[in-house]
């Protein structure tokens, strides 16, 4: 792992994220709901669901901000325990200098992963930037860190891994689980 990247992910106290092509594979379901208008709902991963309650376990903030609304977020941001649940925001920077306010930390204190365009404007203010694999080319050009896992498929729990591991605290969860390091 690069030494800079490890660096910066052991100041991190907040984890922030897009929704949509992040925490889902970006694609977006229409069914149809007991009254027959159409619901729009989303897949998550649950493997990435349990590594942000750890975060939580850990004193790691989470969050959302995401340009959709969507009933289907809230829901999950509650599961996962998210301190900050953002929907309807294409205009992100607002919304994260609020978030850095409230929390008192430093923009050096915050790690973001954003898969579009929307997204680099917070990825170029944060101390570490982040990419899923199947990000669009310019996110991927000013991430710090791009991850193997694709965004729903496993991306933010290897951010997890990736924070826990440069914070010294991954060992505590592998032993938490009886699994040796």
């Amino acid at each position: 792992m690069n030494p800079d990247i490890l660096q910066r992910a052991a100041k991190i106290k907040m984890l922030l994220m897009d929704v949509d092509g992040v925490l889902t594979n970006g694609k977006l379901y229409n069914v149809p709901g007991p009254d027959g208008q159409m619901v729009e709902t989303k897949g998550f991963d649950s493997r990435d669901g349990i590594g942000l309650q750890w975060l939580f376990w850990k004193g790691i903030k989470t969050g959302v901000i995401s340009g959709r609304v969507s009933p289907a977020t809230a829901e999950r941001a509650r599961q996962c325990k998210m301190a900050y649940v953002y929907q309807g925001h294409i205009e992100k920077v607002p919304i994260l200098e609020e978030i850095i306010a409230d929390a008192k930390i430093d923009l050096s204190e915050v790690a973001y992963v954003g898969d579009d365009l929307t997204d680099v404007v917070i990825m170029k203010r944060v101390g570490l930037a982040i990419g899923p694999a199947n990000s669009r080319p310019e996110v991927k050009k000013v991430a710090h860190y791009v991850t193997a896992a694709a965004g729903g498929d496993g991306a933010i729990r290897e951010v997890v891994e990736l924070l826990l591991g440069a914070q010294g605290l991954w060992g505590e969860i592998l032993r938490h689980y009886e699994v040796g390091e």
